[in-house]
């Protein structure tokens, strides 16, 4: 059986006239309007409102279809109400989650799809477009064209589909076969956005030159810490991206709290939502590259990630909660490193570290550690870097492989574009713990690892290049 991967390109589009751009705001404009009529029916029933019997599943869509398909035309009347069903399954499942002693992922109640806007700000411009019914050429004038109904058609005297200019260059030009489009206007940015997933061939697939094993420790302060079999570690701070985002989340507050009664946000404060996103989205991404680049080129095919439910049910505090949820966003962030470790051939396992933090490696003990900032000590006389520490007995646990001896490790910090190796990536956890306060922004990239020993050509070229560029 052929494998396949699924990725996603984003880009911005642009309507060529005047024209061009109030159709496509009419028909995003309807196709929030179908699906707050669809939702709104729904939610009546899931609240088991006076008049309306039966579940959610029992609204009349078909009715709404048929109302809508002249502006949006039937494809895409179809695809907003089945957009909206999935939007409700998925719902129903993260509740019974929910509900499921069990469950240690879905800790907070979910809720019922929301709606596109409201009556006092307007609907939100969204709308979904069937695969078979856009096109997308890629080139030196790349263009989306899309489907449009015949009452907007008339309306506007316009001919066959919408064409629209794409900017920018995509992620994944080529690819096997294209899903449902979703379109939007980003109301922070003024500018009008597409998502176009794509499946993508065994081709674009790397496959590891060794069968070696990787641990990582994700933690509050260094966001991860990582150590291999083949001796290396790594570890990339966090300490300044998270200081940042608390400086965004605090102006937030601020602005919300200057609200009119009444009122939630603001287009300044949806700004800064974004950019607090972004630059975290981004920051991921380039350690996701970064760090498996690092672990292809040592030969390395698992990597093991260390679940936190263990870890915070025994250390829970506030901070520690705000850093790994709200801040790293753990689950994000394992997601997306398990779909860029795809395109390597590299498989992650989410396991227990239990323990691991307090473990110490030289005499096994757990009563007998302390740990200071980053440090760990035990009164047997051990003294190490708490997180690469737990990084490296991590490792032990889940692999029957030799550990070699470790290297000299590897610290990482962030400039907003690439994580380079900090000038005190050689600094003892003594001399590290007298200088907190300090942050450097220079430094080279760290080629430990891929320039000592002899490795094979990369077959996709520089993917730790690729993967940094600057956000959008």
């Amino acid at each position: 059986m052929d494998w396949l991967m699924k990725r996603t390109n984003t880009f911005a589009v642009r309507p060529l006239t005047n024209d061009g751009e109030q159709l496509l705001r009419d028909l995003l404009d309807a196709s929030a309007a179908l699906w707050n009529e669809i939702n709104y029916q729904r939610l009546l029933r899931y609240n088991d409102e006076d008049g309306f019997e039966g579940d959610v599943w029992d609204a009349d869509t078909g009715a709404l279809e048929g109302r809508y398909k002249g502006v949006l035309g039937a494809s895409t009347a179809q695809q907003v109400i089945r957009k909206n069903s999935e939007a409700w399954r998925g719902f129903f499942r993260l509740k019974e989650q929910y509900h499921d002693e069990s469950n240690t992922v879905v800790t907070e109640h979910p809720e019922p799809p929301g709606f596109r806007g409201n009556e006092n700000d307007g609907r939100h411009l969204k709308g979904v477009i069937r695969n078979d019914a856009y096109t997308v050429e890629w080139g030196d004038r790349s263009r989306l064209e899309i489907l449009v109904g015949r009452e907007l058609k008339d309306r506007y005297d316009h001919t066959g589909r919408l064409r629209l200019e794409i900017a920018g260059d995509p992620n994944w030009p080529e690819y096997e076969d294209q899903s449902r489009l979703e379109l939007w206007y980003d109301e922070t940015d003024s500018t009008f956005r597409a998502s176009q997933p794509v499946t993508l061939s065994d081709d674009a697939r790397d496959t590891p030159l060794a069968d070696e094993t990787a641990a990582l420790d994700i933690g509050a302060n260094n966001l991860v810490a990582c150590t291999t079999t083949t001796g290396e570690q790594y570890l990339y701070e966090g300490r300044e991206l998270f200081e940042r985002f608390r400086e965004t989340t605090r102006e937030i507050a601020r602005l919300q709290s200057k609200l009119e009664d009444g009122r939630y946000s603001s287009k300044r404060i949806r700004r800064l939502y974004r950019k607090r996103t972004r630059r975290r989205d981004h920051a991921q991404e380039a350690l996701c590259r970064d760090l498996l680049d690092r672990l292809y080129a040592e030969g390395v095919d698992t990597v093991y990630i260390g679940g936190l439910t263990d870890v915070l049910d025994t250390h829970w505090s506030v901070e520690t909660n705000a850093k790994t949820h709200n801040f790293w966003a753990f689950k994000k962030f394992t997601d997306r490193l398990a779909c860029t470790a795809e395109e390597y051939g590299i498989s992650v396992e989410v396991r227990s570290e239990a323990w691991t933090s307090q473990e110490c490696p030289q005499c096994g003990g757990t009563d007998r550690t302390t740990r200071h900032q980053d440090t760990l000590s035990c009164s047997c006389g051990f003294e190490g870097h708490a997180d690469l520490t737990a990084s490296e007995t991590f490792l032990k646990r889940q692999t029957e492989q030799t550990v070699r001896p470790m290297a000299r490790p590897v610290r990482f910090q962030w400039d907003d574009h690439t994580w380079s190796e900090s000038p005190r990536s050689h600094e003892s956890p003594n001399e590290q713990r007298t200088d907190q306060s300090t942050v450097h922004r220079d430094g080279k990239y760290c080629l430990r690892g891929l320039s000592d020993r002899l490795r094979l050509p990369r077959r996709r070229g520089n993917r730790a290049v690729a993967g940094l560029r600057p956000a959008a």
